[in-house]
């Protein structure tokens, strides 16, 4: 299993741990962002931590994922370094991808982490590409593709689960029911109760679970991951869940009230989890505290740590784009300009 599972009180500890870095790293974000010291756009994890690290703690180490646009919380739930992260969001070179990807593209093969990404549904087809070479190697591993409720209509999202399915492939697909597609609400955008009862159309078993509830979400992945690995084909799991901050930082949110959002909060899965291991007699309130403590020292280490790194060099733009180098790209590479034109003049 993987690093830290559900079935081990240091396994549970490190389940809240990793939930409460993400909250703390998504945070810090937001907030650096807001100030202009990130560039681009950042999407929060704020409120789905469990999503992310049930899942995660079901998984092996060398399992793979495939992530979505707000993928910070399965970097942080698949293992990744916190630091290396902050250094992509603010576009360093030390960054996971050189600081070229910025806080939508965050990936690391060796870790199993495939790569976030801006397109919508991206994640099911990648997890399907990764579950094929797992089966056609013979491997014991399967691929997660992690999906958002809007990208259920998504045609790329069915294609990948239908071969999935006709295959038998170890694959899971999770989709993280956030109760709205940017400002739509879920239930205007799709005309079934349960967005896991699309399984049925595949013949694959399609599972609804409490994405505040971090246990509720392992048990449904480690199951998924038993079928897979039995041969038995992929599970379609719905984890509904909330996020507490808009579709992106800055959005306005005119699309719901505090009220829904506060009646959220109150099954908050980082509280409901502590209240839980508290309960049990594995964690105290002054241990929660140190605990956080210890988790905001990190982040803040990360953040030093990104501040201080260096930006990529300009040359280096046209790295990385090809496993061997093309005449064109050298050509450009070898005259980088900051506009990215043409530095031999008008080329019309």
């Amino acid at each position: 299993m993987a690093d830290y599972t559900l079935d081990t009180e240091n396994g549970r500890s490190e389940a809240l741990r990793r939930m409460m870095t993400i909250r703390e790293f998504d945070e810090t974000a937001g907030d650096y962002f807001a100030d202009g010291e990130i560039p681009g756009f950042v999407h929060l994890y704020i409120g789905e931590e469990a999503v992310g690290v049930g899942a995660c703690a079901a998984l092996d180490p060398d399992d793979y994922i495939a992530s979505t646009h707000r993928g910070h919380g399965h970097c942080i739930a698949k293992g990744l370094d916190p630091k290396l992260m902050m250094a992509e969001l603010f576009g360093k070179s030390d960054g996971y991808c050189n600081g070229k990807g910025g806080s939508m593209h965050i990936a690391d093969v060796d870790s199993g982490m495939l790569g976030a990404n801006g397109i919508v549904g991206a994640g099911p087809p990648m997890a399907a590409g990764a579950a094929l070479t797992i089966d056609y190697q013979d491997r014991d591993q399967v691929a997660l593709g992690f999906l958002g409720d809007g990208a259920v209509a998504q045609g790329q999202v069915h294609e990948a689960i239908n071969m999935a399915s006709t295959w038998d492939l170890p694959a899971i697909f999770l989709v993280e029911n956030n109760q709205y597609g940017e400002a739509t609400p879920v239930e205007k955008q799709h005309n079934v109760d349960h967005l896991s009862d699309t399984a049925q159309a595949y013949d694959i078993p399609g599972v609804t679970v409490d994405g505040m509830d971090v246990t509720a979400v392992a048990e449904a992945v480690e199951e998924a991951r038993k079928r897979a690995r039995d041969g038995d084909g992929p599970t379609l799991i719905e984890a509904e869940t909330y996020r507490y901050r808009g579709h992106y930082e800055g959005d306005e949110q005119p699309y719901r009230d505090e009220e829904e959002i506060e009646r959220w909060k109150q099954r908050d899965s980082i509280e409901t989890f502590k209240q839980r291991l508290i309960d049990r007699g594995e964690l105290t309130e002054e241990e929660f505290e140190e605990m956080r403590a210890e988790v905001e020292e990190t982040i803040q280490d990360a953040v030093a740590y990104a501040q201080e790194a260096d930006l990529p060099a300009p040359e280096e733009a046209y790295d990385d784009m090809f496993a061997d180098s093309v005449p064109e790209i050298e050509q450009f590479a070898q005259r980088p300009r900051a506009d990215g034109g043409d530095t031999r003049g008008d080329s019309r």
